[in-house]
């Protein structure tokens, strides 16, 4: 039961950083996105 409940604490903690790593380069090109539409405007 405890080995069952530290998988699943593991599987939660892994999820979310990929969550989060993916979220973070989202972030990054949506940047990339915005700068290039600025310069291309100007």
């Amino acid at each position: 039961m405890l080995f069952l409940l530290a998988l699943l604490i593991i599987l939660i903690v892994a999820g979310a950083g990929f969550a989060l790593h993916v979220l973070w380069w989202v972030a990054i090109a949506a940047l990339v996105i915005w700068l290039i539409s600025f310069f291309m405007r100007r």
